[in-house]
């Protein structure tokens, strides 16, 4: 069954097709496998496959899925269309590597569409709905960490504020990919 959320469109003109939704524990399923599964047709190139699939057991387990969900401090979204789960987000406290994170800054952790949804517009729908939950108790920094060749998401962020502020070493079993920090002031989020 879909819900839609009081700012999707959907939800404002009864119109059919995408959805944006703020995930609930009934979801955890869902996000599990659409997280084990986007991230691998993304990333699972560069890695062993053994080592992929312990990382996807820790990260992306229905355990993992299911504590993010009920962690107040977290928000998950999920975008479906026509009934089937076709992107997702996480947000949540800053837990990047840099000097200059504090315990008042937020991150988005995740965001990731199947294939065939990307490129017509929902991934910057999404990603409003996200920095807006994360500004919701006033203006704070936001952290994105980033793969150092993924020039597309690197792009997009850059368009909306976001500039490199590190880097640091994501590891996936024995592969450890180089990742660049991304911060979005608190002063330069407007209301």
């Amino acid at each position: 069954m879909l819900h839609p959320t009081a700012t999707s469109p959907n939800a404002r003109e009864g119109l059919a097709g995408p959805v944006i939704r703020r995930a609930g524990p009934a979801d955890a399923e869902a996000l599990a496998e659409l997280g084990a599964r986007t991230f691998s047709d993304t990333f699972a190139h560069l890695y062993d496959p053994q080592d992929l699939a312990v990382f996807l057991a820790e990260a992306y387990g229905l355990e993992r899925t299911r504590a993010d969900l009920a962690d107040p401090a977290k928000a998950l979204w999920l975008v479906e269309d026509d009934g089937h789960a076709i992107g997702y987000a996480l947000a949540g406290p800053c837990g990047l590597p840099h000097a200059q994170v504090t315990p008042g800054c937020g991150e988005l952790k995740r965001i990731y569409f199947t294939r065939a949804a990307q490129g017509g517009g929902l991934g910057g729908r999404l990603f409003g709905e996200v920095m807006d939950w994360l500004q919701k108790d006033g203006p704070r920094d936001v952290w994105i960490g980033v793969w150092s060749e993924n020039l597309g998401a690197q792009r997009f962020y850059e368009r909306n504020g976001f500039a490199k502020a590190g880097e640091y070493g994501f590891k996936v079993g024995k592969t450890t990919d180089r990742e660049f920090i991304l911060r979005k002031p608190a002063e330069n989020f407007t209301r």
